[in-house]
Protein backbone atom coordinates (compact mmCIF):
# COMPACT_ATOMS: atom_id res chain seq x y z
CA UNK A 1 0.00 0.00 0.00
CA UNK A 2 1.31 3.23 -0.85
CA UNK A 3 1.06 5.44 2.11
CA UNK A 4 -0.34 8.87 2.04
CA UNK A 5 -0.23 12.80 4.05
CA UNK A 6 -3.81 12.62 5.18
CA UNK A 7 -4.85 12.03 8.49
CA UNK A 8 -6.33 8.92 10.31
CA UNK A 9 -9.34 9.03 11.26
CA UNK A 10 -10.73 9.05 14.56
CA UNK A 11 -10.56 5.76 16.52
CA UNK A 12 -13.87 4.38 16.55
CA UNK A 13 -15.61 4.27 20.18
CA UNK A 14 -16.12 0.80 21.85
CA UNK A 15 -18.92 -0.71 21.71
CA UNK A 16 -21.26 -1.90 24.43
CA UNK A 17 -22.97 -4.72 23.34
CA UNK A 18 -21.15 -8.03 23.36
CA UNK A 19 -19.61 -8.49 19.85
CA UNK A 20 -20.69 -12.60 20.01
CA UNK A 21 -24.20 -11.46 19.85
CA UNK A 22 -25.56 -11.94 16.48
CA UNK A 23 -22.24 -14.32 14.78
CA UNK A 24 -24.16 -17.10 15.55
CA UNK A 25 -22.42 -20.31 13.59
CA UNK A 26 -18.61 -18.47 13.58
CA UNK A 27 -16.80 -21.30 15.59
CA UNK A 28 -14.63 -19.85 18.19
CA UNK A 29 -12.52 -22.62 18.55
CA UNK A 30 -9.87 -25.00 16.88
CA UNK A 31 -11.51 -27.87 14.48
CA UNK A 32 -14.21 -25.88 13.14
CA UNK A 33 -15.11 -26.80 9.30
CA UNK A 34 -17.45 -24.64 8.57
CA UNK A 35 -17.42 -23.14 4.21
CA UNK A 36 -17.40 -19.67 3.73
CA UNK A 37 -20.86 -18.49 3.54
CA UNK A 38 -20.12 -15.12 1.36
CA UNK A 39 -17.21 -13.83 -0.91
CA UNK A 40 -14.66 -11.98 0.67
CA UNK A 41 -14.24 -8.80 -0.87
CA UNK A 42 -10.31 -8.05 -0.94
CA UNK A 43 -8.46 -6.43 1.64
CA UNK A 44 -8.50 -2.59 1.08
CA UNK A 45 -6.47 -1.55 3.74
CA UNK A 46 -8.08 1.31 4.82
CA UNK A 47 -9.26 0.18 8.56
CA UNK A 48 -13.02 0.86 8.26
CA UNK A 49 -14.09 -2.82 7.32
CA UNK A 50 -17.19 -3.96 9.90
CA UNK A 51 -14.51 -6.94 10.33
CA UNK A 52 -11.87 -8.31 8.50
CA UNK A 53 -10.98 -12.08 9.01
CA UNK A 54 -7.04 -13.22 8.83
CA UNK A 55 -7.39 -16.21 6.94
CA UNK A 56 -4.95 -19.07 7.27
CA UNK A 57 -2.03 -18.21 9.61
CA UNK A 58 0.50 -20.56 9.72
CA UNK A 59 0.88 -19.58 13.52
CA UNK A 60 -1.33 -18.19 16.07
CA UNK A 61 -0.36 -17.68 19.35
CA UNK A 62 -3.38 -16.92 21.23
CA UNK A 63 -1.83 -16.38 24.35
CA UNK A 64 -5.02 -18.17 26.15
CA UNK A 65 -4.31 -21.66 26.73
CA UNK A 66 -8.27 -22.55 26.62
CA UNK A 67 -7.70 -21.85 22.77
CA UNK A 68 -4.92 -24.11 21.69
CA UNK A 69 -1.74 -26.09 23.12
CA UNK A 70 0.48 -24.98 25.61
CA UNK A 71 0.83 -21.74 27.93
CA UNK A 72 0.94 -19.34 24.97
CA UNK A 73 -2.24 -20.88 23.39
CA UNK A 74 -0.51 -22.07 20.16
CA UNK A 75 -2.70 -22.77 17.00
CA UNK A 76 -1.26 -24.15 13.39
CA UNK A 77 -3.28 -23.48 10.19
CA UNK A 78 -5.86 -20.90 11.84
CA UNK A 79 -8.20 -17.96 11.27
CA UNK A 80 -8.33 -14.74 13.32
CA UNK A 81 -12.09 -12.82 12.71
CA UNK A 82 -12.66 -9.32 14.17
CA UNK A 83 -15.39 -7.30 14.25
CA UNK A 84 -17.01 -4.55 15.77
CA UNK A 85 -13.22 -4.06 17.29
CA UNK A 86 -13.26 -7.12 19.03
CA UNK A 87 -11.76 -10.75 18.31
CA UNK A 88 -15.11 -12.62 17.20
CA UNK A 89 -13.58 -15.92 16.91
CA UNK A 90 -10.08 -17.87 16.74
CA UNK A 91 -10.25 -21.40 14.78
CA UNK A 92 -9.76 -23.20 11.65
CA UNK A 93 -11.78 -22.35 8.59
CA UNK A 94 -14.00 -19.42 9.83
CA UNK A 95 -16.69 -18.75 7.34
CA UNK A 96 -16.39 -14.84 6.51
CA UNK A 97 -19.26 -12.71 7.20
CA UNK A 98 -20.67 -10.41 5.01
CA UNK A 99 -18.66 -7.79 3.32
CA UNK A 100 -15.84 -9.11 5.59
CA UNK A 101 -12.61 -7.61 4.64
CA UNK A 102 -10.57 -10.66 4.17
CA UNK A 103 -6.66 -11.09 4.33
CA UNK A 104 -4.47 -13.56 3.41
CA UNK A 105 -1.97 -14.27 6.50
CA UNK A 106 -0.91 -17.85 4.70
CA UNK A 107 2.92 -18.67 5.93
CA UNK A 108 2.23 -15.64 8.62
CA UNK A 109 2.60 -15.71 12.61
CA UNK A 110 -0.16 -13.90 14.55
CA UNK A 111 -0.34 -12.79 17.84
CA UNK A 112 -1.32 -10.19 20.31
CA UNK A 113 -0.28 -6.26 19.91
CA UNK A 114 2.87 -5.56 22.24
CA UNK A 115 1.83 -4.10 25.80
CA UNK A 116 4.93 -0.75 26.88
CA UNK A 117 4.65 -0.48 30.32
CA UNK A 118 6.95 2.55 30.19
CA UNK A 119 7.73 5.16 27.78
CA UNK A 120 8.64 9.10 27.34
CA UNK A 121 7.65 9.96 23.99
CA UNK A 122 8.85 13.26 24.06
CA UNK A 123 12.79 11.86 24.20
CA UNK A 124 12.54 11.00 20.89
CA UNK A 125 14.39 14.58 20.31
CA UNK A 126 17.47 13.45 22.90
CA UNK A 127 17.75 9.97 20.88
CA UNK A 128 21.46 8.87 21.32
CA UNK A 129 22.17 11.76 23.45
CA UNK A 130 24.45 12.08 26.71
CA UNK A 131 25.77 8.19 25.76
CA UNK A 132 28.83 9.04 28.10
CA UNK A 133 26.77 9.38 31.23
CA UNK A 134 24.58 7.06 33.54
CA UNK A 135 21.40 7.65 34.89
CA UNK A 136 21.96 11.00 36.91
CA UNK A 137 24.15 12.45 34.42
CA UNK A 138 21.74 12.15 31.65
CA UNK A 139 18.94 13.27 33.43
CA UNK A 140 20.44 16.36 34.08
CA UNK A 141 22.57 17.31 31.00
CA UNK A 142 20.33 15.64 28.77
CA UNK A 143 16.65 14.66 29.94
CA UNK A 144 16.30 18.17 32.48
CA UNK A 145 17.95 20.12 29.84
CA UNK A 146 15.76 19.37 26.96
CA UNK A 147 12.09 19.32 28.17
CA UNK A 148 12.00 23.04 29.21
CA UNK A 149 13.00 24.19 25.73
CA UNK A 150 10.18 22.31 24.24
CA UNK A 151 6.99 24.58 22.94
CA UNK A 152 3.83 22.46 22.56
CA UNK A 153 3.68 22.46 18.77
CA UNK A 154 7.02 20.72 18.70
CA UNK A 155 6.28 18.66 21.99
CA UNK A 156 3.25 17.24 19.18
CA UNK A 157 6.07 16.62 16.40
CA UNK A 158 8.44 14.46 18.92
CA UNK A 159 5.56 12.74 20.34
CA UNK A 160 4.08 11.73 16.63
CA UNK A 161 7.14 10.39 15.76
CA UNK A 162 8.02 7.97 18.48
CA UNK A 163 4.40 7.36 18.91
CA UNK A 164 4.21 5.98 15.34
CA UNK A 165 7.48 4.08 16.12
CA UNK A 166 6.14 1.74 18.05
CA UNK A 167 2.92 1.58 16.51
CA UNK A 168 4.58 0.53 13.62
CA UNK A 169 6.83 -2.26 15.36
CA UNK A 170 3.96 -3.97 16.88
CA UNK A 171 3.22 -2.11 20.50
CA UNK A 172 -0.45 -1.58 19.90
CA UNK A 173 -0.70 -0.46 24.21
CA UNK A 174 1.62 1.64 25.63
CA UNK A 175 1.97 3.34 28.81
CA UNK A 176 3.66 7.07 28.49
CA UNK A 177 4.84 8.31 32.06
CA UNK A 178 4.52 12.09 31.12
CA UNK A 179 7.17 14.83 33.18
CA UNK A 180 5.25 17.74 34.54
CA UNK A 181 4.37 19.97 31.35
CA UNK A 182 1.14 22.38 30.80
CA UNK A 183 -2.01 22.18 29.79
CA UNK A 184 -1.46 23.67 26.47
CA UNK A 185 1.52 20.89 25.77
CA UNK A 186 -0.71 18.18 27.34
CA UNK A 187 -3.33 18.63 24.86
CA UNK A 188 -0.96 18.85 22.15
CA UNK A 189 0.95 15.77 23.39
CA UNK A 190 -2.63 13.60 23.93
CA UNK A 191 -3.19 14.82 20.33
CA UNK A 192 -0.28 12.88 18.69
CA UNK A 193 -1.09 10.20 20.56
CA UNK A 194 -4.75 9.86 19.65
CA UNK A 195 -3.80 10.41 15.88
CA UNK A 196 -1.68 7.40 15.91
CA UNK A 197 -4.43 5.04 16.82
CA UNK A 198 -2.80 3.54 19.68
CA UNK A 199 -4.58 2.27 22.96
CA UNK A 200 -2.26 4.46 25.38
CA UNK A 201 -2.00 5.44 29.31
CA UNK A 202 -1.18 8.38 30.35
CA UNK A 203 0.67 8.83 32.87
CA UNK A 204 0.71 12.14 34.43
CA UNK A 205 2.87 13.78 36.47
CA UNK A 206 2.95 17.13 38.34
CA UNK A 207 4.73 20.06 40.04
CA UNK A 208 3.21 20.18 43.69
CA UNK A 209 1.06 23.41 42.78
CA UNK A 210 -0.61 22.08 39.36
CA UNK A 211 -1.98 19.11 41.63
CA UNK A 212 -5.62 19.98 39.90
CA UNK A 213 -4.48 19.45 36.46
CA UNK A 214 -4.75 15.63 36.61
CA UNK A 215 -8.22 15.12 36.85
CA UNK A 216 -8.96 18.62 34.58
CA UNK A 217 -7.05 16.94 31.82
CA UNK A 218 -8.40 13.01 32.55
CA UNK A 219 -11.75 14.84 32.38
CA UNK A 220 -11.29 17.33 29.31
CA UNK A 221 -8.63 15.28 27.01
CA UNK A 222 -8.85 11.85 28.00
CA UNK A 223 -11.92 10.75 29.10
CA UNK A 224 -13.80 11.79 25.58
CA UNK A 225 -11.08 9.22 23.67
CA UNK A 226 -11.95 5.89 23.63
CA UNK A 227 -8.70 4.24 23.26
CA UNK A 228 -6.70 6.79 26.28
CA UNK A 229 -6.82 6.01 30.03
CA UNK A 230 -4.82 7.77 32.57
CA UNK A 231 -2.53 7.27 35.67
CA UNK A 232 -1.10 9.43 38.15
CA UNK A 233 2.97 9.72 37.84
CA UNK A 234 4.77 10.29 40.97
CA UNK A 235 8.63 10.38 42.17
CA UNK A 236 8.93 8.36 45.19
CA UNK A 237 11.29 9.03 48.20
CA UNK A 238 10.76 10.11 51.94
CA UNK A 239 11.68 14.06 51.16
CA UNK A 240 8.45 13.92 48.58
CA UNK A 241 6.31 12.26 51.30
CA UNK A 242 3.24 15.33 51.31
CA UNK A 243 3.16 15.47 47.31
CA UNK A 244 2.87 11.52 47.06
CA UNK A 245 -0.06 11.28 49.98
CA UNK A 246 -1.43 13.97 48.01
CA UNK A 247 -0.85 12.27 44.46
CA UNK A 248 -2.25 9.20 45.68
CA UNK A 249 -5.50 10.65 47.23
CA UNK A 250 -6.10 11.87 43.73
CA UNK A 251 -5.67 8.86 42.20
CA UNK A 252 -7.98 7.24 44.58
CA UNK A 253 -10.55 9.81 44.08
CA UNK A 254 -10.38 9.20 40.41
CA UNK A 255 -10.17 5.05 40.43
CA UNK A 256 -6.49 5.54 38.76
CA UNK A 257 -3.22 3.42 39.16
CA UNK A 258 -0.16 5.36 40.67
CA UNK A 259 3.25 5.08 38.54
CA UNK A 260 6.39 5.11 39.95
CA UNK A 261 10.29 5.16 38.92
CA UNK A 262 11.62 2.90 41.67
CA UNK A 263 15.41 2.09 42.43
CA UNK A 264 16.25 2.58 38.58
CA UNK A 265 19.74 3.58 39.85
CA UNK A 266 21.57 2.32 42.82
CA UNK A 267 21.90 5.57 44.24
CA UNK A 268 18.02 5.78 44.92
CA UNK A 269 18.40 3.75 47.96
CA UNK A 270 18.99 7.91 50.16
CA UNK A 271 15.56 8.81 49.27
CA UNK A 272 13.82 5.02 50.45
CA UNK A 273 11.12 5.03 47.91
CA UNK A 274 9.47 1.81 49.13
CA UNK A 275 9.16 3.16 52.79
CA UNK A 276 7.55 6.16 50.99
CA UNK A 277 4.93 4.50 48.62
CA UNK A 278 4.26 2.26 52.17
CA UNK A 279 3.36 5.05 54.01
CA UNK A 280 2.08 7.52 51.72
CA UNK A 281 -0.33 4.01 51.41
CA UNK A 282 0.06 3.78 47.55
CA UNK A 283 2.16 0.28 47.67
CA UNK A 284 -0.52 -1.87 46.16
CA UNK A 285 -1.81 -3.52 43.48
CA UNK A 286 -2.72 -0.23 42.21
CA UNK A 287 0.95 0.91 41.89
CA UNK A 288 3.30 0.16 38.50
CA UNK A 289 7.32 0.50 39.75
CA UNK A 290 9.30 0.91 36.66
CA UNK A 291 12.83 -0.38 36.75
CA UNK A 292 13.14 -1.74 40.72
CA UNK A 293 16.74 -2.91 39.76
CA UNK A 294 18.01 -2.83 43.44
CA UNK A 295 14.98 -4.27 45.53
CA UNK A 296 16.04 -6.41 48.25
CA UNK A 297 14.40 -9.79 49.26
CA UNK A 298 12.38 -8.34 51.60
CA UNK A 299 11.09 -5.40 49.68
CA UNK A 300 10.38 -7.96 46.73
CA UNK A 301 8.91 -10.02 49.42
CA UNK A 302 6.94 -6.75 50.04
CA UNK A 303 5.77 -6.40 46.67
CA UNK A 304 4.35 -10.12 45.91
CA UNK A 305 2.18 -9.74 49.45
CA UNK A 306 0.85 -5.96 47.99
CA UNK A 307 0.59 -7.76 44.69
CA UNK A 308 2.46 -4.29 43.10
CA UNK A 309 3.34 -4.85 39.55
CA UNK A 310 6.80 -3.54 37.81
CA UNK A 311 7.81 -2.43 34.77
CA UNK A 312 11.27 -4.12 33.13
CA UNK A 313 13.10 -1.75 30.25
CA UNK A 314 16.59 -4.01 30.01
CA UNK A 315 17.79 -2.36 26.73
CA UNK A 316 17.25 1.32 28.86
CA UNK A 317 19.17 -0.38 31.90
CA UNK A 318 21.72 -1.66 29.90
CA UNK A 319 22.69 1.74 28.12
CA UNK A 320 22.46 3.47 31.48
CA UNK A 321 24.66 0.95 33.38
CA UNK A 322 21.92 1.03 36.21
CA UNK A 323 22.19 -2.79 36.82
CA UNK A 324 20.16 -6.05 36.21
CA UNK A 325 16.82 -6.68 37.51
CA UNK A 326 16.27 -9.42 39.69
CA UNK A 327 13.65 -10.83 37.72
CA UNK A 328 13.72 -14.68 38.49
CA UNK A 329 13.70 -13.58 42.83
CA UNK A 330 10.46 -11.62 41.23
CA UNK A 331 8.80 -14.91 39.43
CA UNK A 332 9.07 -16.73 41.79
CA UNK A 333 7.69 -14.68 44.84
CA UNK A 334 5.01 -14.71 42.11
CA UNK A 335 5.35 -10.17 41.33
CA UNK A 336 3.41 -9.51 37.85
CA UNK A 337 6.13 -8.04 35.38
CA UNK A 338 5.82 -6.84 31.81
CA UNK A 339 7.98 -5.15 29.25
CA UNK A 340 9.03 -1.14 28.54
CA UNK A 341 11.09 0.77 26.15
CA UNK A 342 11.54 3.86 28.52
CA UNK A 343 12.04 6.44 26.00
CA UNK A 344 15.56 8.14 25.07
CA UNK A 345 17.52 5.77 26.53
CA UNK A 346 16.15 3.10 24.82
CA UNK A 347 16.86 5.35 22.08
CA UNK A 348 14.56 3.32 19.15
CA UNK A 349 11.25 0.65 19.56
CA UNK A 350 11.95 -2.58 18.91
CA UNK A 351 10.45 -4.92 21.29
CA UNK A 352 11.67 -7.69 19.79
CA UNK A 353 14.95 -6.55 21.14
CA UNK A 354 13.21 -5.72 24.25
CA UNK A 355 12.63 -9.64 24.41
CA UNK A 356 15.85 -10.85 23.82
CA UNK A 357 17.42 -8.74 26.38
CA UNK A 358 15.25 -9.64 28.72
CA UNK A 359 16.10 -13.20 28.32
CA UNK A 360 19.78 -12.78 27.76
CA UNK A 361 20.90 -10.48 30.73
CA UNK A 362 19.37 -13.10 33.00
CA UNK A 363 21.12 -15.98 31.56
CA UNK A 364 24.61 -13.96 31.19
CA UNK A 365 24.10 -13.40 34.69
CA UNK A 366 23.52 -16.18 36.30
CA UNK A 367 25.22 -18.77 33.37
CA UNK A 368 22.14 -20.88 33.29
CA UNK A 369 20.44 -21.09 29.53
CA UNK A 370 17.18 -21.99 31.29
CA UNK A 371 16.62 -19.25 34.06
CA UNK A 372 13.31 -17.15 33.75
CA UNK A 373 12.21 -15.44 31.90
CA UNK A 374 12.33 -18.39 29.29
CA UNK A 375 11.52 -17.60 25.61
CA UNK A 376 7.43 -18.75 26.17
CA UNK A 377 7.89 -16.60 29.72
CA UNK A 378 9.26 -13.17 27.61
CA UNK A 379 6.47 -13.41 24.75
CA UNK A 380 3.82 -13.53 27.57
CA UNK A 381 5.44 -10.87 29.75
CA UNK A 382 5.20 -8.59 26.01
CA UNK A 383 1.27 -9.43 25.68
CA UNK A 384 -1.03 -10.73 28.25
CA UNK A 385 1.67 -10.21 31.23
CA UNK A 386 1.88 -6.26 30.36
CA UNK A 387 -1.66 -6.49 29.99
CA UNK A 388 -1.77 -7.93 33.42
CA UNK A 389 -0.08 -5.26 35.03
CA UNK A 390 -2.70 -2.57 34.01
CA UNK A 391 -5.61 -4.24 34.74
CA UNK A 392 -6.64 -4.45 31.34
CA UNK A 393 -5.97 -8.25 30.98
CA UNK A 394 -9.61 -8.53 30.27
CA UNK A 395 -9.31 -6.15 27.40
CA UNK A 396 -6.35 -6.78 25.70
CA UNK A 397 -3.01 -9.23 25.89
CA UNK A 398 -4.86 -12.41 24.38
CA UNK A 399 -6.65 -13.33 21.29
CA UNK A 400 -9.42 -14.55 23.55
CA UNK A 401 -12.98 -13.63 21.27
CA UNK A 402 -14.68 -10.98 23.47
CA UNK A 403 -11.88 -8.87 23.95
CA UNK A 404 -10.39 -5.94 21.68
CA UNK A 405 -9.44 -6.79 18.54
CA UNK A 406 -5.17 -5.55 18.93
CA UNK A 407 -3.61 -8.27 16.78
CA UNK A 408 -0.03 -8.45 14.96
CA UNK A 409 0.78 -10.17 11.76
CA UNK A 410 4.90 -11.29 11.14
CA UNK A 411 6.23 -12.00 8.09
CA UNK A 412 8.53 -14.46 8.98
CA UNK A 413 9.29 -15.20 5.53
CA UNK A 414 12.46 -12.36 5.69
CA UNK A 415 16.20 -12.66 5.43
CA UNK A 416 16.73 -12.67 9.65
CA UNK A 417 13.77 -15.01 9.82
CA UNK A 418 13.80 -17.67 7.74
CA UNK A 419 14.32 -21.01 7.09
CA UNK A 420 11.14 -22.43 10.22
CA UNK A 421 12.90 -24.29 12.79
CA UNK A 422 11.56 -22.69 16.09
CA UNK A 423 9.30 -19.86 15.25
CA UNK A 424 8.96 -19.69 19.12
CA UNK A 425 12.16 -18.61 19.48
CA UNK A 426 12.76 -16.99 15.86
CA UNK A 427 10.16 -14.69 17.26
CA UNK A 428 12.28 -13.49 20.30
CA UNK A 429 15.85 -13.89 18.83
CA UNK A 430 15.14 -13.75 15.07
CA UNK A 431 12.44 -11.24 15.08
CA UNK A 432 12.53 -7.49 13.88
CA UNK A 433 10.43 -4.82 13.21
CA UNK A 434 10.49 -5.07 9.82
CA UNK A 435 8.65 -8.26 10.31
CA UNK A 436 5.60 -6.89 11.35
CA UNK A 437 3.57 -6.62 8.19
CA UNK A 438 -0.01 -6.04 9.72
CA UNK A 439 -0.99 -4.39 12.78
CA UNK A 440 -4.64 -3.46 14.54
CA UNK A 441 -5.72 -1.42 17.27
CA UNK A 442 -9.70 -1.95 18.23
CA UNK A 443 -10.01 -4.09 15.12
CA UNK A 444 -8.53 -0.90 12.83
CA UNK A 445 -5.58 -1.55 10.25
CA UNK A 446 -3.21 0.60 11.35
CA UNK A 447 0.06 -0.95 9.28
CA UNK A 448 -1.23 -3.01 6.13
CA UNK A 449 1.76 -5.02 4.56
CA UNK A 450 4.78 -2.99 5.78
CA UNK A 451 3.49 0.21 5.79
CA UNK A 452 1.45 2.32 8.57
CA UNK A 453 -2.06 3.41 7.17
CA UNK A 454 -2.23 6.98 6.12
CA UNK A 455 1.23 8.35 7.09
CA UNK A 456 3.67 10.06 5.43
CA UNK A 457 6.86 8.69 7.79
CA UNK A 458 8.75 11.20 5.25
CA UNK A 459 6.91 13.86 6.52
CA UNK A 460 6.82 12.54 10.55
CA UNK A 461 10.40 12.86 10.06
CA UNK A 462 11.07 15.94 8.48
CA UNK A 463 8.69 18.23 11.04
CA UNK A 464 10.46 16.19 14.17
CA UNK A 465 13.53 17.23 12.15
CA UNK A 466 12.66 21.01 11.95
CA UNK A 467 11.41 21.02 15.46
CA UNK A 468 15.02 19.67 16.97
CA UNK A 469 16.56 22.75 14.96
CA UNK A 470 14.11 24.54 17.36
CA UNK A 471 15.09 22.85 20.09
CA UNK A 472 19.08 23.23 19.58
CA UNK A 473 18.66 27.06 18.83
CA UNK A 474 17.17 28.06 22.09
CA UNK A 475 20.33 26.58 23.98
Amino acid sequence: MTPTTSSPATPLPPRRRTVLAGIGAVPLATGAATATTAAPRPEPGDGHAPATLLRGAELVLTMDPALGTGDLGTLERADVLMRDGRIAGVGRRLPAPAGARVVDVSGMLVLPGFVDLHNHLWQSSIRGGCHTQDLYGWLADCNRATLPKIFPEDMYRFVRLAALDALQTGVTTLVDWVHPIGYDTSERYIRALDRTGLRFVYAMAHNTADLDLVPRVKKNLLDPLPLASAQVAVHAGMDRLDPLRRSREVARDLGLMINSHVLEHRGDRAQEPIRSLRTADAFGPDLLMNHAIHLTDDEIAQAAEADVRVAHCPLSNMRLGSGIIRLPELKRRGVRAGLGHDGGTNDTSDMFGVMKAAVGLQRALHQDADVHPTIPAVLRMATLGGAECLHMADRVGSLTPGKRADVLVLDPGTLNFAPRFDWLGQIVLNGQPGNVSHVYVDGRARKVRGKLVDVDPAEVVREAERAAARVRAGS
